[in-house]
């Protein structure tokens, strides 16, 4: 049984074709000029869930990235504070054991002794370092300056918060950043803490006192190894922050490239296809108008 093909019928097939040829074209246009293939949820809805989830770790990883540049700030600058203290001590025991020497007149202990407290002083300070305002020595009420200078005598009785200041580096990865002063610079009035030490020592010179003053010599070369390794500490935990560092900077470019399959359009096989759909929508035209042109004039003739 034959289908009687109307005029109406032929033009509307026509136009749906052309539709279809002229939205394949948009598309693509559309594409090129994005420089992305996928550009609503319809284009790919599998490839869209994964371009959410590379947004989301990418995101993630930056966020990842920023701590750990901030723990590698707070490090850094404990690493500077401990490395000028060792110095600082370095120079307490050259005076202490030049002091225990028996035969200095008074006026060269109390010269000694003046410096030492000038050694106190700068002690106390580096123990006050702040980085973002925040104070490296005091855990987590880093708001609160750990050692109030104002008052000498209450530097030996100093005691830091022994809180955690921690970071998350990575997926579940977290880190302690900080020293407590008190592990650093020695026990709530301990034997070999610094601010004591020196207390002892310039009660000793002030006295004349050189059996004292030589039996600080072992509490300050305590402090030190205490202090070295402490010191030691920090920088296993610098080293494994540059190594998240790495890490994380190598899994940001793995992610991107990954996005970047996934989102983005490759342009010079878009070029290609969008010249070819712009042809075949330009000959559809063609086509099209040689279809529809005949009118009833042109079948009576």
């Amino acid at each position: 049984m034959a289908f009687r093909v109307t005029s109406n019928m032929m033009s509307s097939q026509v136009l749906i074709n052309l539709n279809r040829n002229l939205n394949k074209m948009s598309e693509q246009q559309n594409q090129m000029s994005t420089g992305r293939k996928l550009n609503k949820p319809s284009d790919d809805p599998v490839g869209v869930t994964y371009a959410l989830r590379y947004r989301s770790d990418l995101s993630a990883n930056d966020q990842y990235q920023r701590n750990v540049d901030a723990a590698l700030g707070w490090l850094d600058t404990t690493d500077s504070v401990m490395s000028q203290t060792e110095s600082v001590m370095n120079r307490l025991k050259e005076l202490t054991v030049q002091a225990s020497n028996g035969t200095n007149p008074q006026n060269a202990l109390d010269s000694i002794e003046s410096e030492i407290q000038q050694l106190k002083q700068q002690l106390a300070d580096l123990g006050n370092t702040r980085i973002n305002g925040k104070y490296i020595f005091n855990g987590q009420t880093y708001d609160v300056k750990p050692y109030d200078a104002s008052n000498p005598l209450s530097l030996a009785s100093a005691e830091t918060d022994s809180g955690s200041v921690e970071y998350a580096v990575g997926q579940g990865v977290i880190f302690q950043i900080n020293t407590t002063g008190n592990d650093f610079f020695g026990d709530k009035n301990g034997g070999d803490n610094v601010f004591n030490i020196i207390d002892k020592l310039s009660m000793a010179m002030k006295n004349s006192d050189f059996g004292a003053i030589a039996q600080e010599i072992p509490n300050i070369e305590s402090r030190m190894d205490k202090m070295v390794s402490v010191h030691a500490e920090t920088g296993a935990r610098t080293n494994r922050v540059e190594l998240m560092q790495n890490r994380l900077s190598s899994e940001d470019y793995s992610l991107t490239q990954l996005q970047s399959k996934t989102e983005d359009a490759d342009i010079a096989e878009l070029t290609i296809k969008s010249n070819v759909a712009a042809n075949i929508y330009q000959a559809s035209l063609s086509a099209g108008a040689k279809i529809i042109t005949p009118t009833l004039v042109d079948f009576i003739r």
